[in-house]
């Protein structure tokens, strides 16, 4: 453990409360630390961010009264399911190719977000989403409520199982429960039984929407919690994911003829990028129409401006609490999400809005330079050595981001020069200045069987991201970038082995992307 944060709590003037009582050696409460994150959920998929159709009012309050880290980016994942990586790299601080194989374990010696609060002398408290092992959801929380994702799971935000907080860290099957709405239209408890498993999705007739358990479970937490301990809550949303259900009133809200596609819009991805043939790229026919696209993105911004509603309750709740002034918000999401974009639907990729780019705020009451906004490259694993360092909580050895902290105090010099992302053993891409480099390689389905290393494809593009942040025009083959394009094609494989991007830090993977492109 580090003795010392560079960056005690509340001595950063710019963003949290003035001390005038430490002068007076008083002793200072630290912020409590209320961490908002969505699954899904893309840069542009907030209105105030990415100006895109969506409506997010209370989520656009959150930006206009904070500070956003406009280039913050999930660094890549080695699981289809994007959201397990990025949630561990979240909770330790880790980049991709440091966590425990693919994020599902977090080991006792990579010390969690909520350890290093608690060590601190924080209350920790989770609620929703957690795709991490039992033990570790065990020992980083002392409390929480409304437990998803502990093996069993239905893809239905109106009928999601859930479990109460267990003290000894059991999640069992028999142990979980439904919210159903009764005869008299009151949500009440129900056992998971095996009918639920078929039968069409649920809607707002049914029960309540998984957004709005978790936001009343917050809000419970907030009317209840002591003063006297600052508190650390990990509200982890499943919205935005699919399936991309909202109350009636919210899709009404979003006719999909009125929805304007962005400039990324394609009928088809036009190649074999690695990792087509998925269940999130099954949630639309093929080829991507304009119709089938508006309906996905109208659904996708329902479902948005139905947690945006939620959380202005939660937010609600803080200042009723009398907690807002000093509490830090953070408000994340924990993927990109291409809904049609480049003719794809996941987020297996590493374009930005489809894949890895992010919102990040920092808001509430504790900050005080209102409507900042921060250019600097940035990845989610920054985010919890800047919350230590920003409440003067000792960053754990076995973090490795990078505290954003220094940028708040106006400090100059440079966040990163760079970043790299990585999918699985098909994509990888490297940024610096105006460009990103990605490079594609794919085996024949054969070779894959047989572990053989023979190419079946190999794609380049590079984007002047900065002219082009949609990503729309490929500028590798125009003569006038030969030069740039091999300097970043070195820089990236520099990049690859500084960063330890080979198979054998990769539990579970046969062969690596650098088998193939090598």
């Amino acid at each position: 453990m580090r003795t010392k944060s560079f960056y005690p709590a509340l001595l950063l003037g710019v963003i949290l409360m003035p001390l005038a009582q430490a002068q007076q050696r008083k002793r200072v409460k630290k912020p409590n630390i209320l961490i908002i994150y969505t699954d899904d959920h893309r840069y542009s998929g907030v209105h105030a961010l990415g100006r895109q159709d969506v409506r997010t009012p209370n989520m656009d309050a959150l930006v206009k009264e904070g500070i956003s880290f406009d280039r913050t980016y999930l660094m890549g994942a080695f699981s289809g399911a994007t959201c397990i990586p990025s949630r561990a790299m979240l909770l330790t601080g880790r980049n991709v190719f440091q966590l425990d194989g693919k994020g599902h374990c977090i080991p006792k010696t990579h010390v969690t977000m909520g350890e290093a609060f608690q060590k601190a002398g924080y209350v920790t408290h989770h609620i929703g989403k957690w795709h991490q092992d039992n033990a570790s959801l065990l020992r980083s929380f002392d409390s929480g409520d409304r437990v998803m994702g502990r093996g069993v799971y239905l893809t239905d935000h109106f009928r999601m199982p859930l479990w109460d907080w267990d003290a000894a860290g059991h999640y069992p099957r028999e142990d979980a429960y439904l919210m159903v709405y009764n005869e008299k239209g009151k949500p009440v408890r129900r056992p998971l039984g095996g009918k639920d498993k078929k039968g069409p999705f649920g809607t707002e007739k049914n029960g309540p929407h998984t957004s709005e358990i978790f936001a009343e479970s917050a809000v419970k937490f907030l009317k209840n919690s002591s003063k006297r301990k600052p508190f650390l809550l990990y509200l982890a949303f499943h919205a935005p994911h699919d399936p991309r259900q909202a109350p009636k009133e919210y899709r009404d809200g979003y006719p999909s003829e009125d929805i304007v596609l962005p400039p990324s819009y394609q009928a088809q991805h036009p190649f074999d990028n690695g990792h087509m043939v998925l269940r999130d790229e099954a949630l639309a026919p093929w080829p991507r129409t304009q119709q089938v696209a508006r309906q996905q993105l109208a659904d996708y911004y329902a479902i948005i401006t139905h947690l945006d509603a939620q959380i202005a309750k939660v937010v609600g709740a803080l200042k009723e609490s009398g907690q807002y002034d000093s509490t830090l918000i953070v408000l994340a999401g924990d993927s990109g999400l291409a809904v049609g974009s480049h003719g794809l639907m996941g987020k297996q990729n590493i374009y930005d809005e489809d894949g890895v780019h992010v919102p990040f705020v920092l808001a509430g009451g504790a900050v005080k330079e209102k409507g900042l906004r921060k250019s600097e490259l940035a990845y989610i694993h920054d985010i919890y050595p800047t919350l230590c360092d920003l409440a003067g909580v000792p960053v754990p050895s076995s973090v490795t981001g990078k505290s954003l902290a220094p940028l708040l105090d106006h400090k100059k010099g440079m966040h990163r020069d760079y970043t790299y992302h990585a999918y699985r053993q098909f994509q990888r891409a490297y940024r610096k200045g105006d460009y990103k480099l990605i490079e594609y390689v794919r085996a024949k389905d054969h070779d894959r069987v047989r572990g053989e290393f023979e190419v079946g494809s190999r794609v380049t593009q590079l984007f002047n991201f900065k002219e082009d942040p949609w990503e729309t025009i490929d500028l590798s083959f125009q003569p006038e970038y030969r030069e740039l394009l091999e300097q970043m094609k070195n820089e990236m494989k520099e990049k690859a082995i500084v960063l330890g991007d080979r198979k054998e830090n990769i539990q579970g993977e046969k062969y690596d992307f650098w088998d193939y492109y090598d």
